[in-house]
């Protein structure tokens, strides 16, 4: 691809895990991408950006003028950006007036959650930030694409204690069939590149490498280990609501972006379905591969 041909994207948050992925599949489609990096921020962290083919711009979020000098023609911008209202309230909203002072014609915003259009406002804090951003996104002169993903499937052996492999058991609230959103951060990140070069992309793209029950994970666990996983009740989706206000007192996580209650509010609106992703937007970019949950368990 020749350098007159060659997208320019610019990105924020490139150094963390989704961020770094997303970089690495845009570079995979020929863009160009520019990271926007603070300044003090370390060679260990940017360091495989660099072997990525990224070009570092180390200007800070509130630096409005070198935020727009790093956005300058980008064809699109995009937030990877993780944190609490000082990252997802102001430094986006500095980094999409850069995007809109630059002339930038679109921008991703750091999204990538369940379908918070559809949650209760109120009921989820990293959500509710997404949703008030949105309001100012929504009035800015861009044409925006935020995609949704469910949950990170990648933390089905990690942080997400759903599959608890010591007891062989599936956790769930309500119902072992209600279905689940799952996309491995790999597939995210593929997706998200092949959006960020669609000019036509629109406003909302929902997608999920696999939709499950917890009664599938049980299932999927039993395969890949050889061992019998059962399905275990932990109450109704509504006692989750009480575990949420008695984490926040005996453990508020002050300051934290995944305190255990954030969890459990995640959890509560899976289960309970408000964040459920329909129509699902998989197809839209042929040729990708969606990694399910049996070859994620695999790798554990």
């Amino acid at each position: 691809m020749s350098d007159e041909a060659r997208p320019e994207v610019v990105m924020a948050g490139a150094t963390g895990g989704l961020g770094l992925r997303i970089a690495r599949a845009l570079r995979q489609r020929g863009a160009s991408v520019r990271a926007v990096i603070r300044p003090a921020t370390s060679s260990e962290r940017t360091a495989p950006l660099e072997s990525a083919g990224a070009t570092l711009v180390r200007t800070d979020l509130k630096d409005a003028p070198g935020l727009a000098r790093a956005c300058r023609g980008a064809t699109c911008v995009i937030s990877a950006l993780n944190g609490l209202e000082e990252t997802i309230l102001d430094g986006q909203t500095a980094l999409l007036e850069a995007a809109v002072a630059a002339g930038a014609p679109r921008f991703i915003p750091s999204d990538f959650a369940l379908d918070f259009t559809r949650t209760e406002p109120g009921g989820n804090r990293n959500l509710d930030l997404r949703r008030r951003f949105h309001e100012r996104l929504d009035r800015a002169p861009v044409r925006a694409t935020s995609i949704l993903n469910g949950g990170f499937m990648d933390m089905l052996t990690a942080q997400m204690p759903l599959i608890q492999f010591g007891w062989r058991r599936v956790l769930y609230w309500g119902d072992a069939d209600q279905p689940l959103d799952f996309t491995a951060m790999d597939d995210v990140a593929a997706y998200t590149a092949a959006a960020a070069l669609d000019r036509d992309a629109p406003r909302i793209l929902r997608i999920a490498g696999e939709v499950v029950s917890a009664r599938g994970l049980a299932e999927a666990a039993s395969d890949m280990t050889g061992e019998r996983f059962k399905t275990l009740r932990m109450g109704g989706v509504g006692s989750l609501g009480a575990m949420i206000a008695v984490g926040r007192i005996l453990a508020p996580g002050r300051g934290k972006v995944f305190p255990v209650w954030q969890g459990m509010q995640y959890l509560r609106d899976m289960f309970g379905g408000a964040g459920k992703l329909d129509p699902l937007d998989n197809g839209r970019y042929p040729g990708l591969r969606w990694v399910g949950v049996r070859e994620v368990l695999s790798r554990r």
